[in-house]
């Protein structure tokens, strides 16, 4: 089974638990193992709070006020992606910054090392010709024992 949606948000604290709901729903519905959709919904729900924090460039009513957040999952895989137009990543950022967990008085910072703990490959960089960030993550999926919509797997 292959199901992908896409949402279109505004950058609002009230549009992350909307993404976190759907997709608990769409992971029930499909029969993927609970412990598997809560890693994933809380990787999202980390995204869509950086996205909504740090996605705009300042300005009201114009595309920075919104963020992208797509899921596929296709048969053994789950992928999410959660895209805005804010400034990005100075370019001095290095990567291991994303990988060294905050200093353990710091308020911020633990979201990307926490997506990084609870998927299996993390991609973070600026959307390809245009200004912004995406945040994109997969997992292997897991089903529920007696699933409707788990992938047939035949021993060889």
């Amino acid at each position: 089974m292959s199901i992908w949606w896409s949402l279109h948000l505004r950058r609002e604290a009230a549009s992350v638990p909307l993404a976190r709901r759907l997709l608990l729903g769409t992971m029930e519905t499909a029969g993927v193992d609970p412990d598997i959709s809560y890693d994933l919904s809380v990787a999202l729900t980390e995204a869509c709070a950086n996205a909504v924090e740090h996605g705009g460039d300042g300005t009201t009513g114009g595309p920075s006020e919104a963020y992208r957040v797509t899921a596929y999952l296709d048969g053994e895989k789950c992928r999410i992606e959660v895209a805005d137009a804010g400034p990005g990543f100075p370019a001095h950022t290095g990567r291991a910054q994303f990988r060294l967990p905050p200093r353990a008085d710091a308020e911020h910072g633990r979201g990307l090392c926490l997506i990084r703990e609870l998927a299996d490959h993390v991609h973070i960089g600026p959307k390809p010709g245009r200004r912004g960030t995406v945040v994109s993550f997969d997992k292997i999926l897991k089903w529920r024992e007696n699933a409707p919509n788990a992938p047939l797997v035949t021993a060889s």
